[in-house]
């Protein structure tokens, strides 16, 4: 698996994990926010010590350290811009990451919530939708979960960093 700037290039390239990509995508903004927490909820043991060896939190301060300090109502508003992929700051930031970095601004995130991140309703009841893909994912195992994720999470925030066309693509050969 490589990495891509190519938010439309799929990480998570088999069937059985592509298909669970497609089934969050179908998700409304707050049933994703649901279903990501959830799996770090049910799933953070086996998915914790992925994402944080693999990251480098230095490189999102705005994401791991000035969210925290803003009100309830502005961290869920910024977590739905960056589900949205909508241009702005925040959105900008988590778009300019890696896919790790990535993973751990939402590991980061789920931890915190109910402290210093908003936290889900008492009442919240997920939907069968939402019950029925982490469920699934659960059953899986961790290099897909991981592939499902880094897709998931990869394909969040907003850049308009383009990827550098290829020679096939071009004609074109490398100059120096």
């Amino acid at each position: 698996m490589t990495t891509s700037y190519n938010k439309s290039m799929p990480q998570a390239l088999s069937a059985e994990t592509q298909k669970h990509v497609e089934a969050f995508n179908k998700l409304d903004t707050d049933a994703k926010l649901a279903w990501l927490y959830l799996v770090y909820e049910k799933m953070g043991d086996s998915i914790t010590p992925a994402a944080p060896m693999a990251a480098e939190p230095e490189l999102a301060p705005k994401l791991l350290g000035d969210y925290y300090k803003l009100s309830n109502e502005q961290q869920l508003a910024i977590m739905r811009e960056i589900v949205n992929c909508e241009d702005t700051e925040y959105s900008r930031a988590y778009g300019s990451i890696k896919e790790n970095n990535q993973l751990l601004v939402w590991y980061a995130w789920a931890e915190a919530m109910g402290d210093q991140v908003v936290d889900m309703p008492d009442d919240y009841q997920a939907s069968n939708d939402i019950n029925n893909l982490l469920s699934e994912v659960e059953k899986l195992e961790f290099e897909e979960q991981m592939s499902i994720l880094r897709t998931i999470a990869g394909a969040m925030g907003y850049s308009d960093v383009q990827p550098i066309e290829t020679q096939a693509e071009t004609g074109k050969t490398p100059s120096l």
